[in-house]
């Protein structure tokens, strides 16, 4: 049997499935949204009403047990674990002037046709020989010659990992990248100037799976996950900056990592232009409704949405309109990340300094505080 449910603990009950979808009955409340995948009657100790109260946490703590033994057993298994052997995080591996050369897996196109631009998912083959942390970033150099150093490669160029440790594949042996092609558009004619396109971003947006690739890293620390798994994590992004937000939040609710098992809350705020740019909406969504005490998902839609004001809606917004929680879970230790274009950080600021003056606090003093704990992680390009 086989069972979802989108709430926690519940004392002395029965859970009766109907044609796919069961309730639960305890002491006279129904609650909903119990999935089944087959037809069998899962039954926990009920005690009388009399001893109801003396028995509310024996029968709460069993019904959370299996409902917690159902939700592992849909993870996935990983391998191999020996990759959360290691106390630091790998760094620099392979360095400009000795490339590895993997192998492009995939390239899928991941955005709607009303999207403004075009953002692809790349699986890249490294064989296990270039191990990365979630928050950590690959470097790719293009292939050809770079025409302000003929002669010389292009320069490196650095994108977030999307994946986790043990890649899409689970097996240790990929690592994905998530890249918008950058192009350019003469504003007189309109039309795409091919001189001016991203050179890296349109080789690997073109690439064909058995294409080889030169990867450097892996680098960075600033987003690495704390140690604690019950720590509160709040994540902004635009864009392909939820990137390394896609690895962490797989490695919590995705992957079966006996050693990592994530009980504290994730928040994801992303800012897209409208629903077809939404980026691996469909993993976050089963996350909300799979883990909705430990995920918590908002988008900001430009071209769809309205601020309280009657511009439009960005990410800045929506941090502006959950501000209270938000400064609240900050002052209890949470970790707070920011990934995307470098646009993105001064209406961000704004945002949170005139927050914070309303809420009587200097925010660079908060700031300053927030930095000395390592609770502000920022990458933006």
């Amino acid at each position: 049997m086989a069972l979802k449910t989108d709430f926690c603990c519940f004392s002395g009950v029965e859970i009766y499935p109907g044609k796919g979808v069961g309730f639960v009955r305890a002491e006279s409340q129904i609650y909903s949204n119990l999935s089944f995948q087959d037809n069998a009657r899962a039954t926990f100790p009920s005690p009388s009403l009399r001893n109801w109260r003396s028995h509310l946490k024996y029968d709460s703590r069993i019904l959370c047990m299996a409902l917690q033994q159902q939700t592992d057993r849909h993870k996935v298994a990983v391998k191999p674990l020996e990759l959360e052997d290691a106390k630091e995080p790998p760094l620099n591996l392979y360095k400009p002037k000795e490339p590895y050369t993997a192998t492009i897996v995939s390239v899928e196109r991941i955005v709607g046709p009303k999207a403004p631009g075009e953002t692809c998912h790349i699986v890249i083959d490294h064989g296990g020989n270039v191990p990365y942390w979630e928050g950590q970033s690959y470097g790719v150099i293009p292939p050809g010659e770079n025409p302000k150093k003929p002669g010389a490669p292009h320069n490196v160029r650095l994108y977030s990992i999307a994946s986790t440790r043990y890649g899409d594949s689970f097996d240790g042996k990929t690592g994905s990248l998530c890249v918008r092609r950058a192009v350019y558009y003469d504003p007189e004619t309109g039309k795409e100037d091919p001189s001016k396109k991203g050179v890296c971003s349109n080789f690997l947006c073109d690439s064909k799976p058995g294409e080889k690739i030169q990867l450097t890293g892996p680098s960075g620390k600033v987003m690495l996950l704390p140690d604690d798994p019950k720590a509160t994590h709040i994540m902004i992004a635009t864009g392909t900056g939820v990137a390394p937000f896609r690895g962490y939040l797989r490695r919590m609710f995705m992957e079966s990592v006996p050693t990592y098992q994530f009980r504290g809350l994730a928040w994801l705020f992303l800012g897209v232009a409208n629903s077809d740019s939404l980026l691996y909406d469909d993993e976050f969504t089963t996350y909300l409704r799979d883990h909705p005490d430990n995920f918590r998902y908002d988008r900001a839609l430009s071209r769809e949405q309205k601020n309280k004001s009657g511009g439009k809606m960005y990410v800045q917004d929506k941090i502006e309109e959950y501000s209270d929680e938000i400064f609240k879970l900050l002052d209890g230790g949470a970790h707070i990340y920011f990934c995307g274009l470098k646009g993105m950080m001064p209406g961000i600021q704004d945002t949170l300094k005139r927050v914070a003056e309303q809420r009587g606090e200097n925010w660079e003093e908060k700031l300053s505080q927030l930095r000395k704990n390592k609770q502000w992680h920022v990458e933006v390009y």
